[in-house]
């Protein structure tokens, strides 16, 4: 249902193919427009890091995408870029719910006083 999309803050290879994997993920997603949290990994290796903080940002801004710096190390974020992306994709769902629920939609009347099937003549207490 969401995507957390990794690349490690010491390798600018990992970094430039982030455009790459963002269109991967797009062709191959269940929606056009995939929930996707682009995280920077390996925060706490400063001294070996080649990809900015302000330069991951921009690139995430200019994708819509939050992002966060992690550490798999030692455990920085990892549970706020899961809270991250978990909370994007029950808006999604949600937002679905509430679509499917509108009035016309599949398997819903037409009319929302119309919620007995059209048989107003019935006289049910129930």
């Amino acid at each position: 249902m969401g995507f957390l999309l990794l690349f490690d803050l010491t390798n600018e290879q990992s970094f430039l193919e982030i455009r790459n994997w963002i269109e991967q993920l797009r062709l191959h997603a269940y929606c056009e427009v995939p929930d996707v949290v682009l995280c920077g990994n390996k925060a706490d290796l400063e001294e070996r890091r080649v990809i900015t903080e302000w330069r991951a940002r921009e690139f995430a801004e200019s994708y819509k995408l939050p992002y966060l710096e992690t550490s798999a190390a030692t455990g920085q974020n990892v549970n706020r870029a899961v809270e991250t992306l978990v909370e994007r994709v029950m808006i999604r769902i949600e937002t679905a719910v509430d679509r499917a629920m509108l009035p016309g939609r599949r398997g819903r009347p037409k009319d929302l006083n119309d919620v007995d099937g059209g048989s107003q003549s019935q006289n049910c207490s129930c």
